[in-house]
């Protein structure tokens, strides 16, 4: 039963992204505005928020 959870989150996942793609675009803008980070770091930023958004977006849609 909990792979079968697992499984369901990764699936999520997936449509997730489109909808976390935006923000962690945005939250990159302004950490480079404030604090001057590189572009490479900026891309960091973006795939990593992009990732975690989605993951617990995906989470939440399971749990809930």
């Amino acid at each position: 039963m909990i792979a079968q959870d697992v499984i369901m989150i990764l699936v999520y996942t997936f449509p997730m992204f489109l909808f976390m793609i935006f923000p962690a675009i945005k939250l990159a803008d302004y950490l480079e505005h404030k604090y001057e980070i590189q572009e490479k770091q900026k891309r960091t930023v973006i795939v990593i928020c992009t990732f975690l958004g989605a993951l617990t977006l995906a989470t939440l849609l399971q749990l809930v």
